[in-house]
Order: structure tokens, then sequence, then C-alpha cells
């Protein structure tokens, strides 16, 4: 049976934009052809330059400053979406009703109430035979892959303790402009929407099956207030959002989490990191060491107890065949097998993961954070609706 082609739209060509374009043409170099041909059909941004560079650059067929006629394009199957949280809701809706499948930036939606709307939406377009994903790229690297298979097959035990953090150090310099990730109008949130997706989807992932937050106590703070303007940096605004946040977590089992973010967290460059604690074993993963999975396994003899480092490199499953599984991993590569990943489950319908309901109890625990840093109370899981 001939392999499909799938024509790919690629709407904003920002950092993002170009991180996805290089994945998409790096899947038939590392998956020897599979899982279908590709074609870069189409490259939007609002800014005509960007937009012209993705052409140039990127190695699409055309290109424009508006995303409806990129999602409208009948060569177009794939619409991916690289733009800020608050146009995110707008594509998809326009993707979704065209029938095209839609690969998305975390966040899913600029807030909670839209998430759930666009769950929705895409459970409505599942039945049609549309697929959709987010993108939680750190799923995707084989030390995570690996914890996930461990943590699945019971290596744990009993559940006593989620912690994680995740930390940048990108607005140190109070002198940093007010740029869009400052902007609560855009994004709808600090940190704890920019780096929290990445960790708490990690964490509901890992733990999918085994326990499940039933409430959590935030609270988040501002520490550089007023920032400068872009355009006129002799002039400063106020920070809406937040520079670092944390939340204790408890679980339905009575298990307990902690995770952390910032991004003034200073000496740090993408400091991700998780330990799992049970009582029959542990697990840990730094992304600033992404090529091992550090274990314990309590149930072996006292004398060989000890966190052991698990080499993962890039040991990915077939049909992935280069580069060899003995190699290096870095950041980039999680990105091509998330696509890849994305490909596979359009041509031979499988589920697409994580999906919009992944990405919707993601946004409901960042609600239910930010409500309880407010409040200064402890939020119940699930909100009410």
């Amino acid at each position: 049976m001939a392999k499909p082609t799938i024509g790919i739209g690629v709407v904003g060509f920002g950092l993002m934009g170009r991180v996805h374009t290089y994945a998409w043409r790096a899947i038939p170099l590392l998956y020897n052809g599979e899982p279908c041909h590709i074609r870069l059909v189409a490259v939007c941004d609002v800014n005509e330059q960007a937009a012209e560079a993705g052409r140039e650059q990127g190695g699409f067929f055309f290109r424009t400053t508006d995303y409806r006629e990129l999602v409208h394009h009948p060569e177009v199957q794939v619409v991916d979406i690289c733009v800020p949280n608050r146009w995110h809701g707008e594509i998809i809706r326009e993707a979704l009703q065209a029938g095209k499948h839609v690969y998305c930036e975390k966040p899913l939606a600029y807030d909670y109430d839209e998430a759930k709307e666009l769950a929705a939406l895409a459970r409505q377009a599942a039945a049609k035979g549309i697929k959709t994903q987010v993108v939680s790229e750190y799923r995707f690297f084989p030390a995570t892959m690996k914890a996930k298979e461990l943590a699945q097959n019971g290596f744990l035990g009993r559940l006593f303790h989620f912690r994680g953090c995740y930390l940048h150090s990108g607005y140190v310099d109070p002198n940093r402009p007010l740029e869009w990730r400052l902007r609560k109008e855009i994004i709808g949130g600090g940190v704890l929407v920019d780096l929290g997706p990445h960790l708490l989807d990690l964490m509901l992932w890992l733990l999918d099956g085994i326990d499940e937050p039933v409430a959590a106590c935030g609270m988040t703070e501002t520490f550089v207030k007023e920032r400068p303007l872009p355009d006129d940096p002799t002039k400063k605004a106020p920070v809406e959002v937040d520079d670092a946040a944390s939340a204790l977590i408890r679980f339905r089992s009575g298990a307990l989490g902690y995770v952390e973010f910032s991004r003034v967290a200073t000496g740090t460059e993408d400091e991700l990191r998780f330990e799992i604690h049970g009582d029959k074993g542990a697990i840990g993963f730094n992304l600033m060491e992404p090529n091992w999975l550090w274990v314990f396994d309590r149930t072996q003899p006292p004398s060989e107890w000890g966190f052991k480092k698990l080499s993962t490199v890039q040991k990915y499953p077939p049909p992935a065949a280069y580069p060899s599984p003995k190699f290096t991993l870095g950041w980039m590569r999680s990105h091509v097998h998330a696509q890849f990943s994305f490909l596979d489950a359009i041509v031979h319908d499988k589920p697409a993961k994580p999906d919009f309901d992944d990405a919707l109890k993601v946004h409901q625990l960042i609600a239910a954070i930010y409500q309880s840093a407010q409040e200064q109370r402890w939020v119940s899981l699930p909100l009410a609706l």
C-alpha cells in the first residue's frame, strides 16, 4: 500500500515555528521515510518578513500573513499552531471546522474556560477521524518514556511523593522589556502558564492510573513589579503576571506532591527535574542530563541499594532508525519524536497523545493553583463546572 502524503501548515514562524519546521523536515531522515510523505505546504506569520523567512528558510511552498488562507489551503491536512496563547482558540476553531488535524503548542488555550470549549470541539472532531495533539515534548525523551514504563509496571509500589520543578533565569534582569510572555492579555498568566504545563503534564502522565491530584495549595510572586516598554525603554509599565509559583498537591491515595516554577532562578538554564518516591522504588530525572534516568530499586537486597543511572540516550522504538541509539540526546530530538507520533496517529488511526482532554487536565490544575494563591486556601479537584 502506498504511503500517504500529508501537507503541513505552520502558523507562527518565531522560535517554536522554526523548531517545529526543523522537526517536520527531520522526520523522513530519522524514521527512514515513515510514516508518510511530508509536504511543507504553507507557513503563516503576521510579520511579512517572518512569513517570507519561513518560505525561504523552512522550504514551504506558500506563505501568508492570514492564518485563514493557510487553514483553508486544499493541500494542508495538518495545522501546526505556534503563536502566543491568546490566538490558539480562534485558529483551532477554524481548523477543526475545516476538518484539519491540529497540532498545537502548549498551553492549549488562553484559560481554563476556553480549554473546556476546545476540548469539547476536539471530541466532536474525533468522531469524524480528526486528530488533535498538544505539544508536550518532555513526554518524548527516552528517559521519561522509560520512567513511564517503570511507573506503569509497578516499580514504585505505593506512591509517597512527587517532587518537581522547572526553573529558568531569563527574567532576573529587571531591564528585560515587557515582552509578550509578561503580558497577561496575551499569555493568560505568568510562569505557571509558561513553564507549568511541561511539568504538570509529565506528572499527570507518569502517574496516570496510579494516582491523581485531589487538592492544591499554591502561591505566586512577582518580584520585578515593572519593566521597560519594548518600544520605549525610557518608560515602564506594571508586570501583571507571576515570576515564580509553587504548589503543594495532595493525591487521592494520600501521597504528597510539590511543584515549583520560576523564571528568576539565578544560575539555572533549562532545569526541569522530578523525583517520584514509592515504597518499592524511586525515579529521578533532570533535563540538563537528558541521557540518563536515575532509579532506586528497594526490592533488591539492602547490599545492592543505591541510585543507579540507566542509560537511555536515543533509545527510541522502531521505526526510529537514525542516529544510532548510543549517541547523546538533544532537546530538538524530542520534538521530532513528538511530531512523528502525531503523524503516526493520523496515518494508522491511533490515539494522538497528549490530546486536548489531557491538556484540559493541565489547565484545570493551573486554574486551581491560581485560585488557591488568590484566595489563600486549599482548592479541591476537580473544579466545579
